[in-house]
């Protein structure tokens, strides 16, 4: 499973960062950071979710107001927009 995160989506209401510790504040720039993950060249930001956080991550998507985080399983089917 991973996670794809639009940093540019972001407005920074840190409900992420309260669910899944991937997330870090950037209270300088007023977004969220997936830490560890890569960026590509449209700007999304994609980490690999262990197994044990992947109840974490789905929750950070979740709770996201403006939808800037997904979480995919292995054959990229979206579980949660």
């Amino acid at each position: 499973m991973h996670i794809e995160f639009d940093r540019d989506t972001c407005i920074g209401m840190f409900q992420c960062v309260a669910e899944y510790n991937a997330f870090e504040r950037d209270e300088g720039a007023g977004k969220a950071v997936l830490d560890g993950g890569e960026e590509s060249d449209d700007g999304v930001i994609t980490l690999e979710v262990p197994e044990s956080d992947e109840l974490d991550a789905k929750f950070a998507a979740r709770t996201c107001p403006v939808d800037a985080i997904a979480v995919y399983d292995d054959d990229g089917e979206q579980l949660v927009p």
